[in-house]
This record gives structure tokens, C-alpha cells and sequence, in this order.
């Protein structure tokens, strides 16, 4: 399985990419080496092999999400720079 340059060039306009026409010798073998790389991949015989869903058997052990206050209202505002009784004070960003 390989290409020419006319399809290199096609597949290039089509990705939006541009490179130099003086490495377009060498974007062609190597993109021949990769197709040839899958042409062997396909070749394999997977008959006996089931599909692969996940890279692991191991199950993600997750904390329910429970929703709690690790600070309380009045240790929050305690550190502020500014505050002004129950908020804290930020400079004006809109006019």
C-alpha cells in the first residue's frame, strides 16, 4: 500500500497543512512507511480475539460525592483583604 505525491498533496490541502516542497520527498516516505505499517496490522489474523474495550480490568473505586463545608462562612472571610459584613469586597470590573 503506498501513495504519490499528488495524494500527499490533496490529503496536505485538505488537513490545512502546509510544508516546504523540499520535504515533500520526505513527508511522502514516511507517510508510504505508515501505511505500510497498518497494511501489515491488517493483514493479522484476529479471528480468536476479542475486542478491546478498556486497557485495564481494574474498576476506578470512586468516594461518593457527598456535598459538605470544609470552612465555615466566618473562617472564610476572615483572610479577606476586604469584606463588607457577609461578602467579600472585589475592585469594580464593569462600568
Amino acid at each position: 500500500m503506498s501513495t504519490d505525491l499528488t495524494t500527499l498533496r490533496q490529503l496536505a490541502h485538505l488537513a490545512r497543512l502546509e510544508f516546504d516542497p523540499a520535504k515533500e520527498q520526505q513527508m511522502l516516505g514516511d507517510l508510504n512507511k505508515i501505511l505500510d505499517w497498518v497494511d501489515q496490522l491488517r493483514q493479522l489474523d484476529t479471528t480468536d480475539v476479542e475486542p478491546l474495550v478498556h486497557l485495564s480490568h481494574e474498576i476506578n473505586v470512586l468516594r461518593p460525592d457527598e456535598a459538605h463545608n470544609s470552612i465555615s462562612h466566618a473562617d472564610g472571610l476572615r483572610n479577606a483583604p476586604r469584606k463588607d459584613s457577609d461578602y467579600f469586597r472585589v475592585p469594580k470590573v464593569l462600568e
